[in-house]
Formats: structure tokens, sequence, C-alpha cells
């Protein structure tokens, strides 16, 4: 797999990802540009958020990297948000990709304009560094 570009977020003031013994390798595996998703090798199920054991067949999964490729299954358009950093972004679009792999992943859609973006829209994936060892997934309109 080819390395998703990692771009500077300058000072990040989002609110930071929650790291455990589940999700740290994703949310470091992210800083290095790298999307991964986790897949079962018994019963062959992907699936993302990050979990201890597989959600079908309750076995052990793996880390594997996905293509960051995925189209936008559905999607709000965010108007209204008084809370800092959010109210300077706004509007803004939140959306679950349906990625290549299968599983869902929620993110943020930005390089176009919110009234752009569409249901079945291809999209790719983008790193935003959000400080030293922990990278965040964006989506934007797929080149």
């Amino acid at each position: 797999m080819s390395r998703l570009e990692v771009r500077s977020t300058g000072d990040w003031s989002r609110p930071l990802p929650a790291l455990d013994n589940v999700s740290t390798t994703f949310w470091s595996a992210a800083a290095e540009g790298r999307l991964l998703i986790q897949h079962c090798a018994h019963c062959g199920a992907y699936q993302f958020y990050p979990r201890a054991m597989c959600t079908v067949c309750g076995t052990d999964t793996e880390w594997v990297e996905a293509s960051g490729q995925g189209t936008v299954y559905t999607f709000t358009v965010i108007r209204q948000n008084g809370s800092e950093p959010f109210r300077s972004e706004l509007p803004y679009v939140v959306a679950m990709i349906a990625l290549a792999e299968g599983p869902r992943m929620m993110g943020n859609v930005t390089g176009c304009p919110v009234e752009e973006v569409t249901v079945g829209m291809a999209v790719q994936a983008y790193i935003a560094s959000a400080e030293p060892g922990t990278g965040v997934p964006f989506w934007e309109p797929a080149r």
C-alpha cells in the first residue's frame, strides 16, 4: 500500500483521540500515513473501529493497511456549533465513509464546498497530524 499524505495542522486545537490499548496502534499508524483496519484471519471479516476481538466470530484480529479509498455512505452538514475550534470551521461535513475494504469510518470531508458532497461520492483519505505520534484521517474528493 502507498502511504497517505500527512498534512501538518500547525496547532491542533480539536480534542485529541482517546488512546487505549486497542486503538493506539490505529492512531500512531495514521501519524505515519497508514490507515489501518482490523481483519479476522478466522472468518475473513474486516472491522472498524478498533476492538479487542472480531465482532463476527469473537477471535483475535490483525491490523491490515487499508487503501484510503472510499465513498460517502451518508453525511450531514454542520452549520451551527458554538464551541471552538469548530465554530470557526463552519460549515463542515461529517460523513460515514464506506471504505473500499468494507467497513465504514466516520470523518470530515474537506477540500470542496459542502454543497458538493453527495452520497456515493468517491473520496480518498489524508492524515492530519494532531500531535507527534498521533494522526487523524480526513477525507477529500478522489482525484
